[in-house]
């Protein structure tokens, strides 16, 4: 595993549990932008693991709003303080919970690959 792969892994928490918010979805034609600030990049910086700085937390913040809306965004930035939410959404019963961890592993994949030289 590289040092970003560790980094992203840590700050995502186990199973890369995490958020972003911001502009939500882009067109596949639209820039990618590679920093943003919003929920998941402040999560992220106030967060406690070593790995963290402006441009990786820039990077994964940039990566959630290409991939998720602002909600889902803010649901998962609380996944930095509280890794037990992101266990219990993810071993829930619930079709929203679901439906909402299938967004959020589609974002966790787009930040490893767009940020994993940072």
């Amino acid at each position: 595993m590289t040092g970003i792969s560790k980094a992203l892994a840590g700050a995502m928490t186990a199973t890369l549990f995490l958020a972003a918010c911001g502009g939500g979805r882009t067109s596949p034609s639209a820039p990618v932008v590679q920093f943003a600030t919003g929920p998941i990049y402040s999560a992220c910086m106030s967060s406690d693991r070593k790995a963290r700085n402006r441009a990786l937390c820039g990077c994964v913040q940039a990566s959630a709003d290409r991939t998720l809306d602002r909600g889902d965004a803010r649901r998962a930035s609380r996944f930095f303080k509280d890794p037990q939410e992101a266990h219990d959404v993810k071993y829930s019963q619930t079709q929203r919970d679901d439906d909402f961890w299938d967004r959020y592993e589609r974002f966790v994949d787009t930040a490893e690959r767009s940020c994993q030289r940072l």
